[in-house]
């Protein structure tokens, strides 16, 4: 699914009132980062069996990323693969068709991500009803 900006991804419903409490939970909850980059590996290791390949290098640039409060998953580089852009999106003037291979991974994959970070959230709510008192 393509948003504004070229990126895609997964959408929490929940409005202010989410943010919120999650904001308020912030301090408990600490770092997500395993989460997400448990949630990001599903996608890497599916994007690197989509990719076109010709040479090998675009997929051995594939890799994911996480912080605290999010998770990506990118390809190419400027200086090694300028090219990367280009497989992905296509460029009519060249002729060159896209293949998506990074929105088809996380499109194929969607389930699992989703089910992943319901396990994560789960598992914290649990932590957190045995913590209260």
């Amino acid at each position: 699914m393509a948003r504004k900006g070229g990126k895609a991804g997964i959408e929490v419903e929940g409005g202010p009132e989410l943010r919120r409490a999650l904001k308020n939970l912030d301090d408990r909850l600490g770092d997500l980062s395993e989460l997400h980059g448990d949630a990001a590996a599903i996608v890497e290791h599916e994007a690197e069996s989509l990719v076109p390949v010709l040479t090998g290098r675009l997929q051995r640039t594939i890799r994911s990323s996480r912080t605290k409060r999010s998770a990506a998953v990118l390809a190419g580089g400027r200086a090694l693969v300028p090219y990367a852009g280009p497989i992905h999106f296509g460029w009519r003037a060249r002729n060159i068709e896209p293949h998506p291979f990074l929105y088809d991974a996380l499109d194929h994959r969607r389930g699992e991500v989703v089910r992943r970070y319901e396990d994560g959230i789960d598992s914290l709510v649990h932590r957190f009803d045995r913590e209260a008192p």
